[in-house]
Order: structure tokens, then C-alpha cells, then sequence
């Protein structure tokens, strides 16, 4: 089967590795792979810690990939022959003062309460597990079960595998798609081309609704703002482990790499703008040294602000949208931990191969047609979407 993904970023990337493991040829369409949300992010495989109050139907997912990716990543690296920083040493999410510390003990309910395994430890703990921390430290909470993992690692090891064999990587933006009738047939691209396929899967992340023909999402852009950073040599390593936390209420993160790298954030705004605020990185900076007075020391190698894809209640949309057209977008803050659950779910949803492996209700909880108000006799069939075809 012919499969054309729209889109490179560590969803598209996914959803194309394990197509070709179920034996399609892949094309993949992108001018920039790997340079959106992806290049961004920190990379935390951490279900527990992102729990939020409300967003119940969204644990199952978290849990499941979490549960895929040792298996999915040694897969990578092991075709890629590269490594891909991968962590397994657990996160602290600490408080940066009394008043955070109740806040944490609340959200700390709400992971217990969601069957996650976790515990809270006093400052001088969490010291001892991690020196640099601050003493101004109130408490953390410990959770020994996550990982985290490099996305740009990820992200070049699965487009040099890719990018052999069967299907190829075509560096052009998808202007439309291509329709008989109802059904997608193919993708134009930008330099006027038609390229037929037997499926198409979108996943263009926040640029979905500027592909012509595309349905019309409720998708809104989240920015964010990432600072990367490098400790002194004498001061190597300076952490261990992810460090999560809350400081005046604000979430903060850094999250170490094996090479001695420091990921440090992340701002969460809604404002369009697309380049960096000054103010944006003075708060990360300040809230980082709260917790790791260290930072200040280190020296910042990279600054990069991006686009999230986010849905109106914070869960991915992933499903059919007529007989040759999937969609698979608006993963939010959560791309690079629901990797492979969305990886290898649009792809049997394409194939038609979905077995009884997702958690009972997820594809009712992911449908891209729970935000749509009259839909036809069939759950993989909407008429409320609004869409332009090129024919």
C-alpha cells in the first residue's frame, strides 16, 4: 500500500516507522522535517508528572506509550546505529517554597489517585539525591518510573532510516489535497505536483488547516519557549535526573542529557508571537535558579521558540476522516511522549489493522470527531468539518 505522510516532526516521523514496518511504502512531505514542535522539546516520557486536574481521559494514553517506548526506542537506535539519549534514572518535581509544596501535595493526590506511583520526600531528600538543588527546596515529590529521551536525536535517527528503501522524503510543503469525489487520493505539492497514494496521514501539527482541502480543525497554537545550556566542566553533571517543578506557582523543567546538556523549560503562551520575548527567558532563567542555583553559571547554547499543536481539551486528534485521509495532530505539550502510541495508531488506522491494543475508550477519547456537532451513520465519517478539495 502507498501511504503519504504529511509532515516530519517526531509524530509524522512515528507514524511513518511503523507503517513501514507493516510493509507500506512511505512517502513523507515536509520542506522542513524535524524543525517544528520536535526541535523544541525536552523529550520527558513522563506520564506521572503530567498530570493535570481534568484531563482523566488523557492518563490511559500517557501510560500506554510510556509503556511502548523502551521497545520503540532500542528499535530506533538499534536500525539507526545511534544513540538517542535515552534516561531511565526517574524525575523529582520539587517545590520551590512552602506555598508550592501544598500545591504539589494536591497534585501529588491527583497522580495517586490516577494509579500513579509515586512519593513525597522532604528537601534535605531530595538534596541528597541531587546536591545542586537549592536549599530554599520545600519538598518533591519522587517518581522512579520515568524516562526521558533526546527528540533531536530521535527525530535525525528515524529520518536516516527512513529516508533508505522503499518510499523517500520529499523536502516541499503540501499545498492541498488531492480528491476524487469524497475521498483523498493524494497530496499536491508546492511545485505544482500530484502525487497519488492509496492514504494520506496528516500530521502537520498547527499548520494542518493551511493544507488546502485539509478539514478545518479546532487547533490553536501553543508557543513555547526552550533555553539549552551547557554546565562549567568542574561543574559536569550538574544534575542526574529530570527536575520538575513548581515555583510561585509557575511550572519549570530541566532536564539533563548523557552528553552534559541542560534543557531548561518551558514558557506556555497563547499570544502568536512568534519569536522570543525577553521576558519569557528572564522567568525561565530566574525559575531554573530557584531550583538549580547552578544554572546561572552554565553557558546558554540555544534558544528556541515553537509552535505546539493544541486541541480545545488538551488530547490528540487522531482518526479517519474519509476513506484515504487520516489525521493525527494536536498532541499539545504531549508529542514527544505519545510518539508511539500516535505513531503506531494512525498508522494501523490507515492500514485498517487496528487490533484490541489501545486502552478501552481511547479511540472515542482522540476522535477528531468529538468536537464536531452532526456527524454521518458511521464513527469515521463527519459532514461538520469544512474542507476545499483540489480535484
Amino acid at each position: 500500500m502507498r501511504v503519504i505522510v504529511v509532515g516530519a516532526g517526531i509524530i509524522g516521523l512515528s507514524t511513518a516507522w511503523y507503517l513501514r514496518r507493516l510493509g507500506a511504502e512511505v512517502t513523507i512531505i515536509d520542506p522542513f522535517p524535524a524543525l517544528g514542535a520536535s526541535h523544541a522539546a525536552a523529550g520527558m516520557i513522563a506520564p506521572a508528572a503530567e498530570v493535570v486536574w481534568g484531563q482523566t481521559p488523557l492518563y490511559p494514553l500517557m501510560q500506554a506509550s510510556a509503556q511502548m517506548y523502551p521497545e520503540f526506542a532500542a528499535e530506533v537506535a538499534s536500525a539507526a546505529e545511534a544513540g538517542l539519549g535515552f534516561s531511565d534514572v526517574g524525575t523529582l518535581v520539587c517545590a520551590g517554597d512552602r506555598a508550592d509544596l501544598q500545591a504539589l501535595r494536591e497534585l501529588r493526590e491527583a497522580q495517586s489517585q490516577s494509579g500513579f506511583d509515586t512519593e513525597l520526600i522532604t528537601g534535605s531528600a531530595a538534596r541528597a539525591v541531587e546536591p545542586s538543588l537549592s536549599p530554599a527546596v520545600a519538598g518533591a515529590v519522587h517518581i522512579s518510573g520515568d524516562r526521558s529521551i533526546d527528540p533531536r536525536r530521535v527525530c535525525a535517527a528515524l529520518l536516516s532510516v527512513l529516508s533508505t528503501g522503499s518510499g523517500s522524503l520529499i523536502r516541499q510543503r503540501a499545498a492541498g489535497l488531492v480528491r476524487v469525489g469524497e475521498a483523498t487520493v493524494g497530496v499536491e505539492i508546492n511545485d505544482g505536483r500530484r502525487l497519488e497514494a492509496d492514504q494520506v496521514i496528516l500530521c502537520a501539527g498547527s499548520t494542518n488547516n493551511t493544507i488546502h482541502g485539509a478539514p478545518q480543525l479546532p487547533l490553536r497554537e501553543v508557543w513555547g519557549d526552550v533555553l539549552r545550556l551547557r554546565a562549567p566542566a568542574e561543574a559536569t553533571p550538574l544534575l542526574t535526573r529530570t527536575i520538575r517543578g513548581l515555583v510561585n506557582g509557575r511550572s519549570v523543567y530541566l532536564v539533563p542529557r548523557p552528553d552534559g546538556e541542560i534543557v531548561l523549560g518551558a514558557s506556555s503562551r497563547e499570544d502568536g508571537r512568534s519569536g522570543t520575548p525577553g521576558g519569557a527567558i528572564h522567568r525561565l532563567l530566574a525559575d531554573g535558579q530557584r531550583l538549580v542555583p547552578g544554572v546561572l553559571d552554565a553557558e546558554i547554547t540555544d534558544i528556541t521558540t515553537r509552535a505546539r499543536p493544541g486541541s480545545p481539551d488538551d488530547l490528540p486528534m487522531i482518526g479517519r476522516i474519509d476513506s484515504g485521509c487520516i489525521v493525527s495532530t494536536g498532541y499539545f505539550r504531549h508529542g514527544i511522549l505519545l510518539a508511539p502510541f500516535g505513531g503506531r495508531l494512525g498508522a494501523e488506522l490507515a492500514l485498517g489493522t487496528v487490533s484490541d491494543w489501545p486502552p478501552d475508550g481511547s479511540l472515542e477519547s482522540v476522535s477528531p470527531h468529538r468536537f464536531t456537532t452532526e456527524t454521518t451513520a458511521g464513527p469515521n465519517h463527519a459532514t461538520a468539518y469544512s474542507t476545499r478539495s483540489i480535484s
